[in-house]
């Protein structure tokens, strides 16, 4: 029996597997372009502030493909879903290397942001769905790992052929392999678990053909979406800000404060790696408050600073606090919402928290011009401040959440 359980978890351990792929795969573009900017922007003739029409463009493509990924899983099946995202992706990664002009590459940037956002919210709806707590946060931490290669890539790319092309063109490849991984796994994401006929086994999230509509009628839907909305807001803020508050304001040298920077991403990818082997035994709700609640006296350490040491340990606190946040509400939607509304949930809570990652850090850059950089971590004392009332209200009444036929 021993040998017959493990074969039959064989499938399940190869998914898991292949999910982590793709998201290591969902994060290397991120990191490809920062580091071939300079060049990019060289070739085309453009401006420095040039990004931000193509960070639009992806971040609008993004938010569609997210926000209706429960609706397409449904109809669709998650393993279609996830085969022709990583199709597209890898296709428009390798059409930026193809276009004439600047334009066409923004033009493009929505079918990039498509791709990725239905990837995302469909791993994550199906992990949500599949799995438990832990594995939902080690999938977040292979995000991680995507985002610290896409920059090696470009770095090796940029040093040894002087272009930024062929490094976008090796992560298309690597985008067109997973979405052949997918096609040949096509019936192991749409199987059904092994389990004894006369267990009544309870419906999957994925398994839910609940209408957008409907879905959008629900209060805690909208609270949900706020929540993801302020909390990516809060995690951005502080990972663009960082250096200029501590450089410009702080007067810590450009490069200590590239390394305390730098520190509250590798606190941020050490706090989710650590978190999928502790969050199922603390529980959610724990692990939620006890980070919320770190992050907000981080938030309010990095406020006060009576030493400039206390710089680099406030942004490592936050780093680390904040770490399973994401991951560990998006395992508790279904506990929020109900089982009923909980895949088109998960994929609106994504859009949401792409609107978020562009909108409150540019916010917090506007209100930083009008009164001054150390407003950036007062800005941030009221994000968490608020994502914790927020959280501790979405929680009372959760236990009488209605989850319907």
């Amino acid at each position: 029996m021993r040998t017959l359980a493990r074969i039959k978890s064989y499938p399940k351990l190869g998914l898991i597997v292949l999910a982590y792929v793709a998201f290591i795969a969902l994060g290397m573009p991120d990191g490809l372009l920062g580091v071939a900017w300079p060049s990019m922007r060289q070739g085309f003739g453009i401006p420095l502030d040039a990004m931000g029409a193509l960070l639009v463009a992806a971040t609008s493509g993004y938010m569609v493909s997210s926000f209706l990924s429960g609706r397409l899983i449904s109809r669709f099946g998650v393993g279609q879903v996830l085969a022709a995202s990583c199709a597209l992706t890898g296709s428009i990664l390798f059409g930026y290397t193809l276009v004439p002009s600047w334009e066409f590459m923004v033009a493009l940037g929505v079918g990039a942001g498509l791709g990725a956002g239905a990837i995302d919210a469909g791993l994550n709806t199906y992990v949500a769905s599949h799995f438990g707590e832990g594995l939902m946060q080690w999938l977040h931490a292979s995000f991680g790992v995507g985002v610290t290669l896409g920059p090696i890539i470009m770095t090796i790319v940029l040093s040894t052929l002087n272009a930024w092309r062929p490094g976008y063109i090796t992560v298309a490849l690597f985008q067109g392999a997973l979405a052949l991984s997918f096609v040949l796994t096509l019936p192991m994401w749409n199987r059904k678990d092994d389990a004894p006929v006369e267990a009544e086994q309870p419906k999957r999230l994925t398994e839910y053909k609940t209408s957008l509509r409907e879905t959008l009628r629900q209060p805690r839907v909208w609270l949900s979406i706020v929540m993801f909305l302020m909390y990516t807001g809060a995690e951005a803020t502080l990972g663009v800000w960082a250096y200029t508050l501590l450089t410009e304001s702080r007067g810590v040298e450009p490069a200590a404060a590239g390394l305390w920077t730098g520190s509250y991403w590798a606190m941020f990818t050490v706090g989710r790696a650590l978190a999928g082997l502790y969050t199922k035994r603390v529980g959610l709700d724990t692990l939620l408050l006890i980070s919320l609640a770190g992050a907000l006296a981080g938030a309010i350490l990095l406020w006060l600073a009576p030493a400039p040491v206390f710089n680099l340990v406030a942004v490592a606190v936050i780093g680390f606090s904040i770490a399973p946040v994401f991951p560990a509400l998006v395992s508790d939607t279904s506990r929020r919402v109900g089982a009923r509304f909980a895949a088109n949930t998960i994929g609106m809570q994504i859009a949401g928290a792409g609107l978020g990652a562009a909108l409150v850090p540019g916010l917090a850059g506007v209100l930083a011009r009008r009164i001054s950089i150390e407003i950036i971590p007062v800005w941030l004392v009221g994000l968490f401040l608020g994502l914790l009332v927020l959280y501790v209200g979405a929680s009372r009444g959760r236990d009488a959440v209605t989850e319907g036929p």
